[in-house]
């Protein structure tokens, strides 16, 4: 059985002045977190949003904890960032397929 986790993460960017400063932020988390685990990345929510950002990352994996530790330590890692945005909500979800 194959198991995909939901990642979801709120980006908060109060130093954004521009849709283009909150891109250059998504663009390096994104990047930074696909260069170090396993996972697929996307924005999903407040594309128009300057100073707001909704990431969705997905881990997959044949054992459910794998996929949701892989996920778990993507968040620490996003929270550990130092760039110019804080998280604000998140969530998971795991999926059996």
């Amino acid at each position: 059985m194959t198991f995909v986790t939901v990642l979801t993460v709120e980006l908060l960017i109060f130093e954004s002045a521009s849709l283009k400063d909150k891109r250059a932020v998504v663009r390096q988390v994104i990047q930074r977190t696909r260069n170090k685990f396993p996972v697929a990345a996307s924005e999903v929510d407040s594309q128009n949003d300057p100073w707001r950002a909704t990431l969705a990352f997905a881990a997959i994996a044949s054992d459910s904890q794998i996929s949701h530790a892989t996920a778990q330590k993507a968040l620490a890692f996003i929270e550990d960032l130092r760039l110019d945005c804080q998280v604000g909500e998140v969530g998971t979800e795991t999926i059996a397929l």
